[in-house]
């Protein structure tokens, strides 16, 4: 029986895994390719990075109310309506990106200004970061696919269309960066418009894939009646506030790291690539759990809910105990990987790596008790929490370690994780104590 469930953990979550990896290499993929340009570029690429993280966040946010309303109707048996949240989300995408991406268009100068006194890192920031804002509808869309095909257990469609995206990533970009088959060389500009190509081209793989295999189940059908859009919303609006908010604290960390030195900012843009990248197995795990535990619910068992996330969590422990132990052992030829042989950016990294491996099995708990809650509809509960410790703890005392008492990028790394282990801690035990089990969606 053990056995059985986890075949089926893995069946589920090692697609979401291979394709949420592949998802960050848009970010991998653009520090390797202009790492070569300099320290201002690297830089650049970083604080652009989360600022269009920022700018997309609360569209990413539907994702999750779209998976566990899908979820639930998959486990009540109405699979004819599991497509109608996926409408949703894709309307709401629009709805809300086409405005984000004019508004953060016209400000990305001045933001970047705000954010960082360096010339360079500016100018270089401000194309980067306007070419990846025309994508921001195109994500949305492309979150609220995963959300659907994650609760339908279709996740290795997921898996192959963003490894597709990535492939055309690499192609796009890097022969826009340096000038290849007669295109001119744009530089740090010509990685943003090589990004913001392969994201259109995997929201258009998604609406071909859903077309031929989401029909029956209402795909562009209907949309959603007041009710269920209320209940979408109801789900949708705190995650999306999380998501939000979770990448304006990273945007805040970057201009809070900005104000030690462009060296140390270089450096955290590898070190949180890294960080995400590294946890996003977690995710993926936590995403599975979050379809299990849903369905579960869908049919009454709450036993089987409860348990289905600590299984999640049993299993993945396989992939992240080999992921801390090469952080810890071997984080300078994984920085090297980043910032090309050079030493000194390689020393103030060191430590601050080899700190994400200690946090990184905790973390991973917290992360996939954090996805279980979102499935099983306690979406407020996870934004409280995951804002409350980032704002009111984290990042003041991040500020003070950093530009007030100058005690380097290493206490900050400390303070991130032990605000990650309050984060664990608490939505444990908010899994075990089980409120969750009433929740309507």
């Amino acid at each position: 029986m053990e056995s059985n469930r986890n075949r089926e953990v893995l069946k589920l979550a090692l697609p979401i895994i291979g394709g949420m990896v592949s998802q960050n290499l848009l970010n991998l993929a653009d520090a390797w390719m202009v790492g070569s340009l300099g320290p201002s570029a690297l830089a650049a690429t970083g604080l652009a990075n989360f600022l269009n993280f920022m700018a997309v966040a609360a569209i990413t946010g539907i994702s999750p109310a779209v998976q566990a309303i899908a979820a639930r109707r998959a486990g009540e048996g109405r699979i004819g309506e599991t497509a109608v949240s996926l409408n949703g989300g894709l309307m709401l995408s629009l709805m809300i990106g086409i405005p984000l991406t004019v508004i953060f268009i016209l400000l990305a100068p001045a933001i970047f200004r705000a954010m960082n006194n360096d010339p360079a890192v500016v100018e270089q920031g401000t194309e980067y970061l306007q070419w990846r804002l025309v994508a921001v509808a195109a994500i949305g869309m492309n979150f609220s696919f995963r959300g659907y095909w994650s609760a339908m257990k279709m996740t290795r469609i997921y898996m192959i269309t963003l490894i597709d995206m990535h492939i055309l990533n690499v192609i796009f970009s890097y022969s826009l960066i340096h000038g290849l088959f007669g295109l001119p060389a744009m530089g740090v500009k010509g990685a943003g418009i090589g990004t913001t190509m392969a994201i259109m081209v995997g929201t258009a793989i998604y609406f071909w894939m859903a077309s031929r295999h989401a029909k029956p189940n209402g795909f562009l059908e209907r949309l959603p009646t007041g009710i269920e859009f209320r209940s979408l919303l109801k789900l949708g609006l705190p995650s999306a506030i999380q998501q939000l908010l979770f990448a304006g604290g990273f945007t805040v960390l970057f201009w809070i790291i900005g104000h030690i030195g462009t060296a140390e900012l270089a450096v955290s843009n590898v070190l949180v690539t890294i960080s995400l990248t590294a946890v996003l197995p977690g995710i993926g795990f936590g995403i599975a759990a979050a379809t299990l535990c849903g369905q579960a619910l869908g049919r009454g068992d709450a036993v089987d809910a409860k348990r289905w996330a600590w299984d999640v969590y049993r299993v993945s422990l396989w992939l992240f105990v080999p992921l801390a132990a090469i952080m810890l052992l071997f984080p300078s030829p994984v920085l090297s990987l980043f910032v090309h042989g050079d030493a000194m950016l390689i020393e103030i990294g060191r430590l601050p790596l080899q700190m994400v491996g200690i946090n990184i099995l905790l973390d991973a708990l917290g992360l996939i008790m954090m996805q279980a809650l979102l499935g099983v509809g306690a979406s407020r509960l996870v934004m409280i929490v995951a804002v409350g410790l980032q704002w009111l703890v984290f990042l003041p005392v991040a500020y003070l370690l950093g530009p007030v008492y100058s005690m380097g990028l290493m206490s900050i790394w400390i303070a991130m994780g032990i605000y990650r282990l309050l984060q664990t801690v608490i939505f444990t035990r908010a899994w075990q104590r089980e409120g969750w089990t009433h929740l309507k969606v």
